[in-house]
């Protein structure tokens, strides 16, 4: 996994913090709890070519 991907999902998590303690802040609970939600599937959406990658090797490797 590169490095990049890594500072990636922690500007996003940062990101998210910020706007969520925000909304939390000015009574928009509802609207933190969707920014959390988008943070995650923005994080996960990242990870997925990740998770490609690693059961290609994976199989590449139990092929022989």
């Amino acid at each position: 996994m590169d490095i990049t991907v890594v500072i990636k999902i922690a500007a996003v998590g940062i990101i998210v913090a910020i706007l969520n303690a925000i909304l939390v802040r000015s009574g928009r609970d509802d609207y933190a709890m969707i920014t959390i939600l988008a943070g995650i599937v923005v994080v996960l959406m990242m990870l997925i070519p990740q998770f490609s990658a690693l059961l290609d090797t994976v199989r590449a490797i139990m092929d022989f």
